[in-house]
């Protein structure tokens, strides 16, 4: 058990070589609430848990009070998704949602442990398509959906439940971040 904790103390230092990227991240979505967008996240399996918690976190709140940001968790609502996947197979569940609900200026952020998941593919090929603004939380070596986003975020690790906690310090790093433009008085 002493290797769990160094594992996890050791990706959390290398994290740290991701947080200009990080930061520019939470700009963008900071900047994109400020002007009215809305911030859309997906994933499946405990990705997909991962992007109802970033999605909670904006519209509730993170650690301070502020107003409720816009976001939406595509992989929430059941009965688009069994309607999505019944009528035009599971890659399209996630791209069908970026060409109906996103508007310029809205933000994608997906995530994906393996990089490879076809429909969260689909949607950051939708999303490139269609110009708007995309993050990718990927693992490993960043899979199929390498270089799709407009800014991508690769843990490179080989774990998925790993990957999974990088993944989530990287969430409340970007909402600590946002949380401070939207509000003011800086990230703590």
């Amino acid at each position: 058990m002493k290797d769990f904790f160094h594992k996890r103390r050791a990706l959390m230092e290398r994290l740290q070589e991701l947080e200009p990227a990080m930061a520019e991240i939470a700009e963008a979505i900071a900047r994109a609430v400020a002007q009215g967008h809305t911030i859309f996240a997906c994933g499946n399996g405990g990705s997909a848990a991962m992007a109802q918690h970033f999605t909670g976190e904006l519209v509730g709140r993170f650690q301070r009070e502020r107003r409720s940001l816009p976001s939406v968790c595509f992989n929430s609502d059941t009965s688009v998704l069994t309607c999505l996947v019944n009528d035009y197979g599971i890659e399209a569940m996630f791209r069908r949602q970026v060409e109906g609900l996103m508007r310029p200026g809205d933000v994608l952020l997906c995530f994906s442990t393996s990089g490879n998941s076809a429909n969260v593919v689909a949607a950051l090929q939708r999303a490139r398509e269609l110009g708007h603004t995309s993050v990718a939380l990927l693992g490993r070596d960043g899979g199929k959906a390498k270089g799709l986003a407009t800014w991508e975020l690769i843990v490179p690790e080989q774990e998925t439940a790993l990957i999974q906690e990088a993944h989530l310090a990287i969430v409340h790093y970007i909402c600590t971040r946002v949380d401070a433009e939207v509000i003011g008085g800086g990230a703590s």
